[in-house]
This record gives structure tokens, sequence and C-alpha cells, in this order.
């Protein structure tokens, strides 16, 4: 398979499959001196791990985070940092039974098509959600070298099921709010609405989707590349590679085209001798490089597609049309647990952007 790495700095390669041995993450490019422990990865990894509620995949994992290479007495060397975790929970079983019969709005069909079945479907092997693990573990990397610019990345919920957020919150208090709360949601007053929309449709053998909303503060101006190497679009690039992702919008984003040209355009102010902007329609970039205004994105994502109600489907190995239960660990609601991921996704675009731009030296003191 192919694709399976992103950045031209900080480069980071995914391995593993849902239901195999391991899943785990390659790290070439990280600046030599950063102080790095199990623990620090540990803790971001902890923050998406199943299990930890009704709201989520029953699926017990531990998780554990192991650090092989790349760390020397407390410091990354500058060589390729690879850690991983074992699979330990998997129950392969309640896919036998589909491997010929893909699951509506997941991968299994264009799978099959592309790698002539012989891609491991179990858990939907590399299509999973759970390789977002990996994902979150190269973030933590990412967020500790950001952390020596004090850029700090924040994500929140924003929409669950239909109901929204009723206010826009500080980062204050998506510092604060976001990881005391299951729903990974700074307001806490829209919390149990946003349960209650999620446990309706578990009762009802479905799921729901929502929208992330994620904040980078103190990214310096300049970081990024005009056309193809622009910071947006590899923002959205990461963001969409995301399982369960169907939309990423910028700053205003979509509200942008109902708006006119004097409402859209922030305007250029000095405050305390720092160029800095009145609005913040542009989400923080503009011409593909940093403002140095917060950057602001937006991931819609679709609601889990494996959901307990029959379904259509075909038999693609007697191709007769035919129906399907699916069972299994399953998140009627996949926003909570990309909270993380989508912080961690940022992250490494960032930690890409600074280091081509030479805002992180290769060797930090």
């Amino acid at each position: 398979m192919s694709g399976n790495s992103v950045g031209k700095e900080f480069v980071v390669s995914l391995f593993g499959e849902s239901h195999g041995r391991c899943v785990g993450v390659v790290i070439d490019g990280c600046p030599a001196g950063l102080p790095l422990s199990e623990g620090e990865i540990q803790a971001e990894l902890d923050k998406r791990k199943p299990g930890t509620s009704e709201l989520v995949s029953p699926r017990k994992e531990e998780d554990k985070a192991q650090l092989l290479s790349g760390v020397f007495r407390g410091r990354t060397t500058g060589g390729p940092i690879c850690i991983l975790v074992w699979n330990v929970a998997a129950v392969s079983k309640p896919y036998e039974a589909l491997k010929t019969k893909p699951r509506p709005g997941r991968a299994d069909y264009t799978a099959w098509v592309k790698y002539g079945g012989y891609a491991d479907y179990r858990g939907g092997g590399r299509f999973s959600g759970r390789m977002t693990a990996p994902l979150v573990m190269a973030g933590s990397v990412a967020k500790k070298l950001l952390a020596k610019k004090k850029v700090e990345v924040l994500a929140h919920t924003v929409e669950v099921g239909g109901v929204k957020v009723p206010r826009q919150p500080s980062i204050g208090e998506i510092r604060r709010e976001v990881y005391k709360n299951p729903l990974r949601c700074a307001v806490p007053e829209i919390v149990d609405e946003m349960k209650d929309a999620i446990l309706k449709a578990k009762r009802e053998g479905d799921s729901v989707g929502g929208v992330v909303e994620c904040v980078a503060v103190n990214v310096p101006a300049g970081v990024g590349s005009p056309i193809m190497d622009s910071l947006d679009a590899d923002l959205a690039k990461i963001l969409f590679d995301i399982p369960a992702v169907k939309g990423v919008e910028v700053g205003a984003g979509f509200e942008a085209a109902r708006l006119r040209g004097s409402e859209n355009n922030d305007s250029f102010v000095l405050r305390k001798g720092k160029i800095v902007t009145l609005t913040n329609k542009a989400g923080g970039i503009l011409g593909g490089i940093s403002t140095g205004m917060p950057i602001v994105v937006r991931i819609a994502f679709k609601p889990t597609p494996s959901i307990r109600k029959r379904q259509k489907t075909v038999d693609l190995e007697k191709m007769k049309e035919t129906e399907i239960e699916i069972g299994g660990a399953h998140d009627p609601c996949i926003v909570p647990r990309a909270v993380p991921v989508v912080e961690s996704a940022v992250a490494v675009v960032l930690a890409d952007h600074t280091l081509r731009g030479q805002f992180i030296p290769s060797v930090l003191k």
C-alpha cells in the first residue's frame, strides 16, 4: 500500500492494522535534543482511548505506548522515532461473515477493488479509526516541539447529532473544560443535550455525526508556502486523512461565500507594535501562509457507518444482493474521540511547516 506517510521535514509514517498485532508510527526529522518520554506520549494517547464511557466503543484496549527508538537519556537523538501500541482486545469473529459483504459507508468495497481482496478486512484493517492511535502518538511529539515556540493546539466539540454549542467558548474555556467531560465540549451547559442525542441514536441501533473545531494559537506569521505547499491545503489533506471526515473549512469557511468583501476582509491594525487583524475570517491563513492570528479550522464527521440496523449490500463472491447486520465494537458517535486526533493532525502539519520555514532549529538547546 502507498500513501502511508505525510510531511516533508517532520515525516510521519503509520503502520499496522485494526486487528493486526500492533499499530504504530515512525517519525523522521524531529530535531535532536527534544525532551520526550513514554509518559508524555501516553497522556495524549489516553485522550482517545476506547472503552471509557457509554458514548464510545466498548473495545477495551490498554493502548500502552512503547517508545522503541529515537530517544536516548530522555532526549530525541535526531534519528527516527518509533512508537507503537499492541492490539490486545480485538474480536475478529464478527467480521468473518462480512468479509465478502461490504458494509455500507465503510471502505470495504473500495479496499476489495483496489487490493484484489487481499486487504485485511478485520475491523476495517488499515481503513479503521484504530489507525488514529499512531497519529495521536505522532501528535504528542509534534505538540512538544511546537511548545518550543509557545504554539498551542486546542480542539473541541461544537456540534453532535444536530445539537450545536450556543456560544463561542474562549481559549481559556477550551483549555480548561474540554477534557473534563466525555463529549470533549468546552461549553458545559450543552453537554447533557449532546449526550442524549448520542444515546438516543445508540438505543435505536443507529449513530450520529458532528463537528470539531480546532484552534492553534501563537503560530508565528510566515509559516507555510504559496500554491502547492500552502498551510491550509496541507491541513485540509491531513484532516481528510482521518477516517469519517467529510468536510473541512478554515476561518469563516463556507459562510464566506455568503458575505460581501467588506464583511469578509480582516482589517490590519497595530497593537503594542504588532500587526494583527480586527477580525479573523481568514482563520489565521492568507495565501497559504500564517498571519500570526489564531489558526481556526472546523471538521465535519459523518455518522459512524457501523450500525446495528439491517442494511442492503452485495455479496462480492456470489454477485447477489443481500442484507447484513453488523456486530463488533463501534462508537455511536466518533466525534468525542476525534477531538484529540484533530489536535494531533493539526500539530503534525504545523510542526512540519515550522521546521520547513526554519522557525525551529534542527538541534534544540
